[in-house]
């Protein structure tokens, strides 16, 4: 049996109330870490492009994910954090120390997602509401994706220095890439600045014992398209394979163990 060097280790993970985030609070804490939940409720957005499910899952707690935890012998907390207030991340940093000590494994995986594009289209190929690109939709994206991420990770790294540790992990998710993602351009500009600021802290904190490094999903069902959609999103993948949660949770948990200690800088990318 590997061992992961896990156990002991403390992480928080953003956007953990469900889909990839909930998957990977559960596959850290089976390996043995104490894990810090942040989730935001989310206003149901009540359109028929997306099945009736998606309101239900983007509007829980993660009290579920933490009592399930719980129940296989972890440990787990958990805290509702809004990560477009600039003063979030340094909070949620604070109670996760409170309540489970120094944050070692930082996994950006929280999302402002909103469909949004330069053309005049009022839905996207799969019948979700588009708008065009305003303010509005860059500024929420961005805040999320990209500003609190640069955020998350400055204030894991000052306190990671200043109390002279030499192991810590920061894992990011991202989509879309150099290339663009159309009718999602405004998330896939904030992502690829997520994947520039993770790229940046690789280089920046190897010293400190830290390494950085994203995983890009595969088409992962996380409950945001209908069945009927399933076999067109399929054909994308080499692998004719919708992701499950837990293919990229066990991405992430490798990213973070012992085993991944000389993997820094890198895009993992899933099919």
């Amino acid at each position: 049996m590997i061992d992961t060097g896990l156990r002991g280790r403390v992480a928080l993970v953003t956007g953990a109330n469900q889909g990839i985030g909930a998957a990977t609070a559960v596959a850290l804490a089976g390996q043995g870490a104490a894990v810090f939940l942040t989730y935001k409720r989310l206003e149901p957005v009540n359109h028929p492009g997306f099945p009736d499910r998606y309101d239900t899952l983007r509007g829980a707690d993660a009290g579920e994910v933490v009592e399930r935890i719980r129940r296989a012998g972890g440990v787990a907390e958990s805290a509702e954090a809004d990560l477009s207030d600039p003063e979030a991340p340094r909070g949620l940093f604070d109670q996760a120390e409170a309540a489970l000590g120094p944050v070692e494994i930082l996994v950006n995986n929280a999302t402002g997602w909103i469909g949004d594009t330069f053309a005049p289209r009022a839905t996207d190929p799969l019948g979700r509401p588009l708008t065009m690109v305003d303010a509005a939709t860059h500024d929420r994206q961005f805040a999320v994706d990209a500003r609190a991420v640069a955020l998350l990770i400055a204030e894991f790294a000052r306190r990671h220095v200043a109390r002279g540790a030499s192991w810590g992990r920061i894992i990011g998710l991202t989509s879309g890439g150099r290339d663009g993602f159309p009718t999602e351009v405004s998330y896939g500009a904030a992502k690829a600045a997520q994947e520039n600021y993770t790229m940046s802290a690789a280089h920046e904190l190897g010293r400190y014992g830290i390494t950085a490094n994203m995983v890009y999903p595969a088409v992962t069902d996380t409950g945001w398209f209908k069945k009927e959609d399933e076999e067109a999103l399929r054909a994308l993948s080499p692998l004719d394979h919708i992701g499950q949660p837990e293919d990229v949770a066990d991405v992430i948990t490798f990213l973070a163990s012992e085993q991944a200690r000389c993997v820094t800088g890198q895009l993992v990318r899933l099919y």
